[in-house]
């Protein structure tokens, strides 16, 4: 299966991964490891997460303190959202209905 991100979600990576990239160059590698590691393993089963949201479903990376919200589509997995835990929740729930 493969996957792709709403538009505001890969943008919300890029700026996480810009974020700690500019704490320490390590830690942008680290957390772009740690979401590349969270979406394999909801493409490996992605039923496996519970749904918090209507379809959404949530996995943590293990690592840094965020969540990958995603669909699951007919052809691919959705990612709604890569969300820092510490956001305030739900932030991400207008997206549903521009999907």
């Amino acid at each position: 299966m493969r996957y792709e991100f709403h538009p505001e979600a890969l943008e919300e990576y890029r700026e996480a991964a810009n974020w700690y990239g500019n704490r320490e160059p390590d830690l942008a590698l680290r957390f772009v490891s740690e979401v590349e590691d969270a979406i394999e393993r909801i493409l490996d089963g992605p039923e496996r997460w519970r749904i918090i949201e209507e379809d959404v479903r949530r996995c943590l990376t293990h690592v840094f303190p965020y969540s990958i919200l995603y669909t699951i589509e007919s052809e691919f997995v959705l990612i709604m959202a890569v969300a820092p835990c510490a956001r305030k929740p739900g932030y991400w729930k207008e997206r549903i209905a521009r999907s």
